[in-house]
This record gives structure tokens, C-alpha cells and sequence, in this order.
């Protein structure tokens, strides 16, 4: 047996917030420690962030720089010594002890629970893209087991490619959660009556108004599938129905209402850098981002189907809801023109790095000329712009915009299916 690369230094648990306090030992089941809470469970927690992980030299840098951290300090639930864990790559598997397997699945964004362990409060210190040796890393669960202080750490050689994968997505659920929300938030603004829940990472929403799953959903459910409960309570309370975006089946034998793919790159993906510089404009189109006051330009764009995400017969609310997002900073929309008249529109939703592409709309009269594809590199050119480093979208797979994402370098990730809860109906 080979000898281990580190060991628990010290088992931290809390009834919520910080700082977790030591305890002899403790059972890690799939949402992590027994007798560990958190004030906010739609921030923390869930089965992809089920243990929170940081190791002693990290502690003691800090020390030595004069910031008053301790073991569990920063929340960690185990303090380790011997690994370096924000340097390993999303995926390691470690064995802990006899039992326990843990598998790295992204780092923790610190927050301002943290100030009160840095001398000068700047508690970013530990934001793993400013120091990247210094992060806390979370972890989801393998295989159950207790641990102990002094427990062996084994990192095993099998790296699981898939978790960044699954990481990728999460981080394109948010950046589509907040794209969404903004929208919700214009309707709200434009007089229609919407009832907005933004808590932590998850965001519900029910109109009467408006019925359709576009403002009638839950979103954050693909990383926090444990607060299904808190949606479907949500749902219940309105006496409405409600659809929720999910990377898993909400309960036995639930069907989908609607099926999506995830799709997505790195920037720096080769593929898509290739398909970037390939992407030539087609004749007589021109591509603009437009200014704050062209909203009417984007709106002039029609198709021929309904308008999206709307139940038959309801109002079309999205002309309005463009006025208000062309003012927006995260926001930004683009109309392809021919001969100075709009022909397609499509936006794109910047948010923590990540750059979100709204569906793209072509008029009936315009299509086959490329153009929606040519507005797919123009958004991603401006996410990268903007600073981003992932760029992603959802499609419904074997369709029309599915096959020219791909073409552009974005590849499948994973399914973010729609569900439809009706209460008193449907299982939980």
C-alpha cells in the first residue's frame, strides 16, 4: 500500500456559519458531515459542494502575513496537512481513512463571513483567482465513511475528466439563472404582476400575468437539487404551476416537458478558437451591438411562432421586457442587418466570468444565409471581451441552433430538462 500524501488535522462542524469547531470524529454522508449546518443553504451545501476542504499550510502562509485565522476558521470541515488542494484539478478522488472517498469539485467563493480572519478584512485573499495555492476547495462524496483526526489522506491516480465537465455546467445554470432573473425583474418593471424569489443561488417565479414556464420556473436546481422541497413549496403557496429546470429527474418516473442540452467551451478551447477565426461574415449582413435607446430596432425583428416560453393565448411580453434589458450593463443585444433593416436579433448575458447566448431569432425571409451563426461568434467575441472565460448556451438537441453551437466550437455538456410541477398532481 502506498504511504499517504497528507492527513485530517482537525474535523470542524457548525450549526451554521463560522467559525466550525473541532469534534472527534463524524459520518460523511452525500450532503456531507453529521451535525454540520449552514446559515444559507441556498449558498452553500448540496451534493456537489458536500465538504469543505483546506489544509494547514494555507493557514499557517496566512498567519505568518499577521491574519488572525484558525482551524476551521474559514468554515473548512476538514483541515488537512500535506495537500495542496486548490492546486489539484477539479476531479482528484482522495480516500480518507478507512472508508471515506472524496472527490475535488470546485472552489469556494469566500464571502463576508470571512473578515473577521483577515487583519485588514480583505477577506478576497483566499479567492482562488487572485491566490490560486490559498483556496478552500469543496468536495463531493464517493463513498460514505467517518472521519477522524490523524486519518490518513490518499490521493488516488484516477482524475474523473467529467467533473469539470459538470462544473462547466454548473457554472452556465448560473449564468442562465441571472439572465433569467434580469428578465423577470424587467416584466416586474413594465407593470406585469410576477412574484420574484432570488435567495442565494436558487430563483423562483410565478405570474398570473404571464402564464408559461419563461416566468413561471425555478432555476439553481442543477446545483442545488436538495432544495427541490423549497420550490415545490413555492409553486404550492401560488396554487400555480411551475417549471423546473433540472439535470435530474425531480422524482420516479418524471417525464420532461421540454428536453435541452447544455452546450459550451473554454475560450481558449481550441475548437472553438479554430471556428472563431473561420467564421466569416456573410454577404451583405452587418453585425451591431446595440446602444441603450435601440431596443425598438431589436424588437422590429418578428418570426413565425409564438412568442417564447409563453402559454397559448397569453400576452407577449417581450418587447417590453427588451426595453428595460437594453439599458442594462449585463446585458447586451445584437441585430444582424441587411441593407440597414434588422433580420435577426439575439442577446448575450455576461455573469461571473461566464457568457450566456440567448436564443438567436431569424426572420423567416433570412434564413439559410448563415446569419445566425454569424451572431453566434459575434456574442462569443464580445463574452470574451467582457472578460469571460466560458461561454455556453442550452439548445434542444438535433435542432437548427444546436447544430451551428456546435459548429462554433461548443460541445455537449450535459441535459437541463424542463419539468412540469402542478400542485396537488405531480410526485415529490
Amino acid at each position: 500500500m502506498s504511504e499517504p500524501n497528507g492527513r485530517v488535522v482537525a474535523v470542524n462542524v457548525s450549526g451554521g456559519g463560522v467559525p466550525k469547531r473541532p469534534v472527534d470524529r463524524a459520518w460523511v454522508g452525500p450532503f456531507g458531515l453529521e451535525g454540520d449546518a449552514h446559515r444559507e443553504n441556498t449558498v452553500h451545501g448540496g451534493p456537489h459542494r458536500a465538504v469543505c476542504l483546506f489544509g494547514v499550510e494555507v493557514i499557517e502562509r496566512l498567519q505568518s502575513e499577521g491574519h488572525p485565522i484558525e482551524p476551521g476558521g474559514a468554515g473548512e470541515n476538514l483541515t488537512t496537512s500535506g495537500i495542496e488542494w486548490s492546486l489539484l484539478p477539479v476531479g482528484t478522488q482522495a480516500r480518507v481513512g478507512d472508508q471515506l472517498e472524496l472527490e475535488v469539485s470546485s472552489s469556494t467563493t469566500p464571502c463576508a463571513t470571512q473578515i473577521r480572519n483577515f487583519s485588514d478584512g480583505n477577506f478576497n485573499r483566499i479567492r482562488i483567482e487572485l491566490h490560486p495555492s490559498d483556496s478552500r476547495m469543496y468536495a463531493r462524496v464517493i463513498r460514505e465513511g467517518e472521519v477522524k483526526p490523524g486519518d490518513p489522506i490518499t490521493l488516488l491516480p484516477d482524475v474523473n475528466a467529467g467533473a469539470q465537465i459538470e462544473e462547466m455546467e454548473r457554472r452556465l445554470d448560473r449564468a442562465e439563472t441571472k439572465s433569467t432573473v434580469a428578465a423577470w425583474r424587467a416584466a416586474s418593471a413594465a407593470g406585469f404582476a410576477i412574484d420574484i424569489v432570488e435567495d442565494g443561488e436558487l430563483a423562483m417565479a410565478s405570474s398570473t400575468d404571464l402564464p408559461g414556464p419563461a416566468f413561471n420556473s425555478t432555476h439553481g436546481l442543477a446545483r442545488l437539487p436538495n432544495m427541490l422541497p423549497m420550490a415545490t413549496d413555492f409553486y404550492d403557496a401560488h396554487n400555480s404551476t411551475g417549471y423546473l429546470w433540472m439535470t435530474q429527474a425531480p422524482w420516479p418516473n418524471a417525464k420532461a416537458f421540454m428536453e435541452g442540452d447544455f452546450v459550451g467551451a473554454y475560450v481558449t478551447d481550441a475548437a472553438l478558437v479554430d471556428a472563431l477565426a473561420a467564421q466569416s461574415m456573410p454577404e451583405g449582413v452587418t453585425i451591431r451591438r446595440l446602444g441603450p435607446g435601440e431596443a425598438t430596432v431589436y424588437n422590429a425583428v418578428r418570426g413565425s411562432t409564438a412568442a417564447g416560453g409563453m402559454a397559448d393565448g397569453a400576452p407577449n411580453p417581450w418587447p417590453k421586457v427588451y426595453e428595460r434589458l437594453a439599458g442594462t450593463n449585463a446585458r447586451q443585444l445584437f441585430v444582424a442587418e441587411i441593407n440597414g433593416v434588422a433580420v435577426a436579433n439575439a442577446s448575450l448575458h455576461v455573469s461571473a466570468g461566464a457568457g450566456w447566448l440567448r436564443g438567436a431569432l431569424v426572420t423567416p425571409d433570412a434564413r439559410g444565409k448563415g446569419i445566425q451563426r454569424a451572431l453566434i461568434a459575434a456574442r462569443i467575441r464580445a463574452a470574451i471581451e467582457a472578460g469571460c472565460d466560458l461561454v455556453g448556451a442550452q439548445a434542444e438537441p438535433g435542432e437548427v441552433s444546436a447544430r451551428n453551437l456546435n459548429a462554433l466550437g461548443l460541445r455537449h455538456l450535459g441535459n437541463a430538462n424542463l419539468y412540469e410541477y402542478i400542485p396537488g398532481v405531480s410526485r415529490r
